[in-house]
């Protein structure tokens, strides 16, 4: 099954136009030159036809207009994300929701590969991947090995929630912008994901422990 959807996401690049679409009457696309929105379009609409998510290529093709970019640029773009996303399904599975392909296609454009994708559902099991996944993808942006950037993600994930992880993926950020190499800066995210999960139980058992109870006065 996975090669099945390897093969249908390579495909997209290679399908031709298919007839009149949905894609063809998106009223967005308009912002487009008529030569991008053929292109495009031709894309979105073979994403469709495999059971691909086609929004997340209709903001990309939009944010290439407000860009300006060129129109071969622009498909390009849309091409790879296409291709990414059959590739993210293939790992990840059909039944992906769209924020976890879209954060899987964002990981392997960072270089992360399929492996790494299937490594973080394995481990990580029924939970919600958007946030693993972009944490992983943003840390592999940064130069921290793909390899090294999941293991972090993971070990931080069976213990902390996906604001405390996107809050440490914050220090990383800063502390990357004072200087400090992106191994390095990721490193220091057990130690602090340790912290965090620490505060998390003692404020937890804080508001758990009952007031101490009022001694009522004695009579005189």
């Amino acid at each position: 099954m996975k090669t099945t959807f390897l093969i249908a996401g390579f495909a997209l690049a290679l399908t031709p136009a298919l007839p009149r679409s949905g894609a063809a009457q998106d009223a967005r696309l308009e912002r487009l030159t008529p030569e991008a929105r053929v292109l495009v379009t031709t894309v979105i609409d073979s994403a469709r036809a495999v059971g691909l998510p086609t929004e997340p290529l209709v903001d990309r093709a939009l944010e290439g207009a407000s860009k300006r970019a060129p129109d071969a640029l622009i498909a390009a773009a849309i091409r790879r994300l296409a291709g990414d996303l059959g590739r993210a399904r293939a790992a990840l599975g059909p039944g992906t929701p769209q924020p976890e392909l879209v954060a899987a296609a964002d990981a392997l454009r960072a270089g992360a590969s399929p492996e790494v994708l299937v490594r973080l559902r394995e481990a990580l099991g029924d939970r919600h991947l958007a946030v693993p996944l972009g944490v992983t993808a943003d840390l592999t942006a940064r130069g921290v090995p793909a390899d090294t950037a999941a293991g972090i993600v993971i070990a931080l994930a069976r213990s902390v929630s996906d604001g405390q992880l996107l809050a440490l993926q914050r220090n990383v950020e800063r502390d990357i912008a004072l200087g400090a190499a992106p191994l390095a800066a990721a490193g220091g995210l057990l130690s602090a994901g340790a912290d965090t999960q620490a505060a998390g139980l003692e404020i937890q058992s804080a508001g758990s422990t009952p007031p101490p109870r009022s001694t009522p006065p004695r009579k005189p």
